[in-house]
């Protein structure tokens, strides 16, 4: 860290036309606000205060915090909202920045331990050659071959074997599952690797997740390298407050049990076959955990503690289920003593019981909400703060003095950054945080339109998604495909998909193909985001995960239609109990919790359609709250400056215009 006497860096240097990263970046262009930033976040760094900055899209905000960061000197731990981000970040933009500055500087990239693999369950699973297809039994002797040749075990570095394979879980290991230091293979650990390099870099990349489970909660490991940083940067900061509700959180999932049950009964076919009680107690406990599923519908959902106990087989079934908990827990306890794998599956034992019995008879914690949260294949009965504000407020508060640096595109209403500042606990600092608001450099006014149609009925219509269809339908003709259809549930999304589907194909020809149409779930995102750049030509309609961290720049994408402002769903049983709470203080929690959520992910939403200096594109609102109510105008006030119409042949002419080439990217 910089000491008072030492002269601070000339960062407009740095950020000149002809400066070092201008040499180093090929399309580098000087911007003031990245030159603002980067000055406000080195006074931030230097006076170890707080600082919360907005910065728009283009604006080029890592390296506005990279380069300050870097040149300052001390401990730095980076935090990313994704795991891709993570890696884009230690591979390409911080040795980019190193390089172009000079600078010896080491660096870490440190994940969660799934993402590496585990030596020990490799080989313990390997030999049992226990999968359920032939091809997660060909995944695993693949990811066997990668164990011998890698030097990081970063599962992400394993090509041959698809992300979503189902040989990885047999490959890793988990918080709950992993022996520490009793593991006989603990020698060649691949997440203790990663610990030493992180511990002795002096810049470690991480993400929030990993920040939340291992830094503040204080897994053995990372915890250790906060005490000794000067720097905390948070990049996609607005997903904090989510991502901190969970880790502040607890949960038991049907997952974590079944999960237990197949690795208590390999651990006693290795260490207790004799024990043929303890087999039989394991699948017991994987028939009453899969009969507390049955106990709900096949469709996702959430609930509240009160819905859940209206369902005919749910207090039962917990019984039955915490009840066959239970019996493991006892049987265990008398063969933990003969092997460290076990004694750990005793110590998980216990853990699940705790936290399942917490959830059923809760004592008089009233800032904790009990729900539950249906899969597909799985249901987790959860408990999660009200408010974390108080519990991240007590992390900045605690050690020594440093600086702590929020950075995203979307975290103001307006230039308001107080919504943000209160949940994430800033408010009231002293000194207080630095704040600042910095436009993208693109120019909305001569790049997009923002089109709100006239004539759609109210959003809770039962024909409203065949209303945003007829709306989506002549823009994605006229721009020959290239869009996005974000919807804001999986319900819309399958019927929008569904009338798309029968629209295309009705209105092909013989001389034309339809158009592409591709739809959220059939396979991974990174997958879809491939073929969808690919065809060139293609409509993907999709739900929450493709608002937010998704890139695509040029051609590709000339058109995002949203369906609806994103408010969250009122039966959302967290929502409605923060709801509730904020009733009972007085504070309104419309104006002070559901409108500047909606802001924030609308323009997350609306960020996909703009990438470059030179994309031009159209967004497409249907949602006729943002021009008939009062609050409509916060929204759009928040949108990007683009021009903007409410006729449809305007909006057409607009992107017949881009697919004919006039005045299109590249042109």
């Amino acid at each position: 860290m910089s000491d008072p006497g030492q002269q601070l860096p000339d960062l407009s240097r740095i950020f000149a036309a002809d400066g070092p990263l201008a040499a180093a970046v090929p399309g580098f262009r000087a911007r003031g606000q990245q030159l603002e930033m980067a000055q406000a976040i080195l006074e931030s760094i230097v006076s170890h205060r707080v600082i919360v900055a907005e910065a728009g899209t283009g604006t080029g905000k890592t390296f506005a915090y990279l380069a300050p960061a870097l040149l300052s000197g001390g401990k730095i731990i980076i935090s990313t909202g994704t795991r891709t981000l993570q890696d884009q970040l230690f591979t390409r933009d911080l040795p980019t920045v190193r390089d172009a500055l000079k600078l010896p500087v080491t660096t870490a990239l440190l994940k969660g331990r799934a993402n590496y693999v585990c030596p020990y369950y490799l080989e313990r699973n390997r030999r049992d050659g226990r999968f359920l297809t032939a091809q997660d039994a060909a995944d695993l002797r693949a990811i066997a071959r990668f164990a011998q040749v890698t030097h990081s075990g970063d599962r992400s570095e394993c090509t041959d074997v698809r992300e979503d394979s189902g040989a990885w879980p047999a490959a890793t290991s988990t918080r709950e599952n992993c022996l520490g230091q009793d593991c006989p293979d603990i020698k060649k650990c691949f997440v203790l690797q990663a610990r030493r390099a992180a511990m002795e870099a002096d810049v470690v990349v991480v993400n929030h997740h990993l920040f939340f489970a291992d830094v503040m909660l204080k897994d053995e490991g990372t915890g250790e390298l906060l005490p000794g940083c000067n720097t905390v940067i948070f990049d996609e900061a607005h997903q904090l407050p989510e991502t901190a509700s969970l880790f502040f959180g607890e949960s038991v999932s049907t997952s974590q049990v079944l999960e237990l049950a197949r690795d208590t009964r390999s651990e006693t076919i290795a260490a207790a076959r004799d024990c043929v009680a303890l087999i039989d107690e394991t699948r017991a406990l994987e028939k009453a955990t899969k009969d507390f599923r049955l106990a709900f519908d096949l469709e996702p959902v959430k609930l509240s503690v009160a819905q859940a106990m209206q369902r005919e087989e749910f207090a039962s079934q917990l019984v039955a289920f915490a009840g066959a908990l239970a019996r493991l827990d006892a049987l265990l306890d008398t063969q933990a003593e003969r092997s460290e794998g076990l004694a750990s599956c005793l110590r998980r034992t216990q853990e699940l019981a705790a936290r399942l019995e917490q959830w059923r008879k809760p004592g008089e914690v009233d800032d904790m909400i009990r729900w539950v949260e249906v899969f597909t294949h799985a249901v987790a009965l959860n408990v999660t703060p009200l408010d974390v504000a108080n519990l991240f407020r007590r992390q900045l508060d605690s050690g020594r003095p440093r600086a702590w640096i929020f950075t995203s595109a979307t975290l103001a209403i307006g230039t308001d950054l107080g919504h943000y500042c209160r949940e994430v606990g800033l408010t009231g600092l002293d000194p207080s945080p630095l704040t600042g608001v910095w436009g993208s450099p693109f120019d909305y006014g001569e790049q997009a339109l923002l089109y709100a149609p006239t004539g759609m009925p109210n959003p809770n219509s039962p024909h409203y998604a065949e209303a945003v269809t007829q709306v989506a339908l002549p823009l994605i003709r006229a721009a020959r495909g290239r869009a996005f259809v974000l919807c804001t549930s999986l319900r819309a999304m399958r019927r929008i998909h569904e009338l798309l589907n029968e629209s295309l194909r009705q209105s092909g020809n013989h001389n034309e193909e339809p158009l592409p149409l591709l739809l959220q779930g059939e396979g991974s995102r990174t997958e879809l985001l491939e073929r969808f750049r690919r065809l060139g030509s293609a409509v993907l309609v999709a739900s929450q995960s493709f608002w937010e961290g998704v890139d695509v720049p040029g051609d590709a994408l000339s058109v995002v239609i949203i369906d609806k402002l994103p408010f969250a769903p009122p039966d959302d049983p967290v929502f409605a109990a923060r709801v509730e709470h904020m009733e009972k203080q007085g504070i309104n929690p419309f104006l002070h919790h559901q409108l500047p959520r909606a802001v924030i992910n609308m323009k997350q939403g609306a960020g996909r359609l703009i990438r470059s200096e030179s994309d031009r594109g159209l967004l497409c609102v249907c949602d006729p709250r943002m021009i008939n109510k009062s609050y409509g105008k916060a929204v759009w006030r928040s949108l990007p400056p683009m021009r903007r119409t409410r006729e449809e042949s305007v909006a057409v002419a607009f992107l017949k215009q881009l697919s004919h080439g006039k005045g299109a990217v590249g042109s």
